[in-house]
């Protein structure tokens, strides 16, 4: 391979791999370190790149124009990112090679999906239930909460899937959490609207990008770090709203 077609594959797979793990919840220190890391295995050692939370701009060589890979979607999905990481060490390893990785990069873009469904419903079940014991000690509303964390979660799939509009998901199964857990609360199946509530927001408050947020501002990343923080407060501020909204019609 020449070095116009390996400064080219460098680049490429550079931008794919900062891609995945951008579009899938990763920080941004992370995803600088494995574009430098893959850049140093592939003998590339003037490759410059340029990490944001909207977009990545990479050139293999100070005589090489740049490359710019846009970030249009974000999402969690840690699975991918440990792939992309694991990869990256095999190759550092020469266990395979760069062409091999750029095509597993692509494998992973494409194919790789989330966790069936029904198992993202059972960790929204564990999530809400257990909060009720161990930060409520609320036994009695364990099952409730648990199907209310359920029903959130599900009304918040089928909206992200067919919506296109920021935090409007996380607003719509705010209102639904809010209407379900006063209505089992006027049925009498529970005894504390407040548990129940708390306890069906758990799987959809934004940890991981608040966690983001901080680590990369104390890593000095003064782009990346207020963007994520904005962001997850954007969505705090959805399921506020909602929840608000529902005990305002509710009463």
């Amino acid at each position: 391979m020449n070095e116009r077609k390996l400064s080219k594959l460098v680049v490429e797979t550079c931008l794919l791999a900062g891609k995945i793990m951008i579009e899938n919840g990763s920080e941004m220190v992370r995803v600088t370190d494995t574009i430098d890391r893959i850049c140093k295995n592939a003998g590339a050692k003037e490759a410059r790149a340029y990490v944001t939370l909207t977009g990545i701009i990479m050139s293999a060589s100070p005589d090489t124009g740049a490359q710019v890979m846009s970030i249009d979607k974000r999402s969690f999905d840690l699975e991918k990112v440990s792939r992309v990481n694991d990869y990256s060490r095999q190759f550092a390893a020469k266990k395979i090679t760069l062409g091999q990785f750029y095509h597993l990069l692509k494998c992973i873009d494409q194919h790789v999906t989330f966790f069936p469904f029904w198992l993202q419903l059972l960790g929204a079940f564990i999530v809400s239930s257990t909060l009720e014991i161990v930060f409520r000690n609320n036994y009695y509303d364990f099952w409730a909460a648990g199907v209310i964390g359920v029903i959130g979660w599900l009304i918040y799939s089928v909206t992200d899937r067919y919506t296109n509009i920021r935090f409007l998901n996380e607003f719509i199964s705010a209102i639904c959490i809010g209407f379900v857990s006063i209505f089992l609360i006027r049925i009498h199946v529970a005894i504390s609207a407040d548990d129940l509530i708390v306890g069906g927001l758990m799987p959809l408050v934004p940890g991981v990008p608040i966690t983001n947020a901080v680590r990369d501002v104390l890593s000095g990343n003064l782009v990346s770090g207020p963007s994520r923080g904005i962001e997850a407060v954007m969505s705090a501020c959805a399921l506020g709203l909602g929840v608000a909204m529902a005990i305002k019609i509710l009463g």
